[in-house]
């Protein structure tokens, strides 16, 4: 069974997806939306995976440990595993990482897959960016962008 937490965050309010002992989402709730089932008590990994990111927003976790269950083409898993090796605090750009999953012609459908990243931040996709230093196309906007790259750069108010 899925559960879902809603929690605030400095980027706006994050819902937190698990189902058994794997986290399958983290996305910037859509007010519209209701989370598909409250409840008092969660699990394990849903606590867990919280407190590591408030550590992350808090600037005192580069790195998470937390089992994801990444549902996706073979190719978009690829690049999902691409996206985890990038350090924090640095960037790669589209390019690097179709080279990266061997297929370096495949730069738009890295784009299309660095959008259907169901864990946001955890499979750190704000850390991809335009060859030439852009950082727009950021499904949720190009301010959280900035904001999570500045974080990891010592740059942001926490």
């Amino acid at each position: 069974m899925q559960e879902q937490m809603l929690f605030q965050s400095p980027i706006g309010d994050l819902l937190l997806s698990g189902e058994k002992d794997y986290i399958t989402g983290l996305e910037l709730w859509k007010r519209e939306e209701a989370p598909s089932e409250k409840t008092a008590a969660h699990s394990g990994i849903l606590l867990e995976a919280y407190r590591q990111l408030e550590e992350y927003f808090a600037g005192r976790r580069i790195q998470f440990d937390l089992p994801l269950s990444l549902q996706g083409t073979s190719f978009q898993r690829r690049v999902w595993g691409e996206l985890c090796k990038i350090p924090y605090g640095e960037t790669r750009s589209y390019q690097e990482i179709a080279a990266a999953v061997g297929n370096p012609g495949a730069v738009r459908a890295v784009g299309g897959a660095n959008g259907r990243n169901p864990i946001m931040i955890i499979v750190p996709c704000h850390r991809v960016i335009h060859k030439n230093g852009d950082i727009s196309g950021f499904s949720c906007g190009n301010e959280v962008k900035k904001f999570l790259l500045d974080l990891e750069n010592g740059k942001s108010k926490k």
